[in-house]
């Protein structure tokens, strides 16, 4: 199971914003595995895979989260009522990438695309899944009812934001909970899907 560290910062401002759809903002770093063997892919996955703080363990693969929520509020004599609301997630997706050895096997080699292509696909989806709350916070955001003043408003504002993260905490939790009961009957899957392919000439040779 492929836990991701939740980095939610929120920070709330009066600063006027221009009205704009949930914003992605989304970086990639890679971290070094080598080997010719899936003993030494796996020892080096262990050694060399992001640390995750929730877990205490290394993953091959993780992706860090900051949701930042930019509000701006309209006064007047009896209600206060929020003008606008801009949330941009920053994600920084860390994968893996293989020095592979000219001495591995084909079958090595054939395992790792497949491998790595699934930690890819497993990453996407928790960005995703980041960038889907984050059009989720900004609507609901900019359908608040108006408060009677600001200080309501920016509670209410508050409110929101924390229902709609820990809702988008549950969902990168939920999805890894499936991911990893899943994992090796998708490996194997897709292991027989590139093998077809290979052998029908529509992928070449690993």
């Amino acid at each position: 199971m492929m836990n991701r560290p939740l980095l939610c910062a929120l920070m709330l401002t009066l600063a006027a914003t221009p009205a704009a759809a949930a914003s992605l903002v989304k970086t990639y770093s890679y971290f070094s595995v080598g080997g010719r063997t899936l003993d030494d892919i796996e020892k080096q996955l262990t050694k060399n895979g992001p640390e995750v703080k929730s877990t205490g363990s290394r993953h091959p693969g993780a992706t860090q989260m900051a949701f930042t929520t930019r509000v701006s509020y309209a006064q007047t004599a009896n209600s206060c009522r929020i003008a606008n609301a801009q949330v941009t997630v920053k994600v920084k997706v860390i994968l893996p990438e293989w020095r592979r050895s000219r001495k591995a096997d084909p079958e090595v080699r054939l395992f790792w695309d497949t491998l790595s292509a699934d930690i890819k696909r497993h990453e996407e989806r928790h960005v995703e899944i980041a960038k889907n709350h984050a059009r989720e916070l900004e609507d609901a955001l900019k359908a608040t009812y108006p408060q009677n003043t600001c200080e309501a408003a920016k509670a209410k504002a508050a409110e929101i934001s924390a229902a709609v993260l820990a809702r988008h905490d549950r969902a990168q939790v939920q999805f890894d909970r499936v991911e990893g009961v899943n994992f090796e009957s998708r490996i194997i899957r897709l292991l027989r899907y590139r093998m077809q392919r290979i052998q029908s000439g529509q992928l070449p040779p690993a």
